[in-house]
């Protein structure tokens, strides 16, 4: 099998959100809009509290759609849980990273990977929801100026709910009653 990837180095070269997040960053729009929208459940908070320290480093790219869907809501999560920290790496400047992690084969973003507190992979999440993947494949023979208007709108309608509880699966955490 391959090495184990030096998490503790990557994340030392990953960008927190103020340094990730530029006014000329593609799709910048959109991700401010998720960003300045997104809003954490409470039973999100309770579940990942649970799971702290909790480091989610995330392979990204500012072009990309469900990265913009996606990542900022975890860096709301990160603000309303303490414990909880999110940083990014650029897919294409870290093909090392991503080839480990492939999606049927493609380099799909983005690419959820939790650590520890001593930088060992807890479990890992993307490149978007399991429904709404399995909608886009069954949907590839759409051209993507129809894709995309119905992926954004699953987005909108979920706010990240979806994405949370799978990443919270992922992770070995669990929704408890109450939550």
């Amino acid at each position: 099998g391959a090495s184990p990837l030096p998490f503790a180095d990557l994340w030392q070269e990953a960008l927190p959100w103020e340094a990730w997040f530029r006014p000329e960053m593609s799709q910048v729009t959109l991700w401010d809009g998720v960003y300045r929208h997104a809003a954490v459940p409470d039973w999100a908070r309770h579940a990942f509290e649970r799971l702290v320290p909790l480091r989610l480093l995330v392979l990204s790219g500012d072009w990309c759609g469900d990265a913009a869907n996606a990542v900022p809501v975890l860096v709301r999560l990160a603000e309303a849980v303490p414990g909880v920290e999110v940083r990014q790496l650029d897919r294409d400047t870290y093909p090392q990273v991503m080839d480990r992690y492939l999606t049927g084969g493609s380099r799909s973003i983005p690419l959820v990977i939790g650590l520890d507190a001593s930088f060992r992979e807890l479990g890992r999440w993307g490149p978007r929801p399991a429904e709404l993947q399995a909608w886009v494949l069954g949907h590839l023979h759409l051209p993507k100026a129809e894709r995309y208007p119905a992926i954004r709108r699953w987005y909108a309608k979920d706010r990240g709910k979806t994405m949370l509880e799978e990443l919270l699966a992922a992770l070995g955490g669990e929704r408890r009653p109450g939550d």
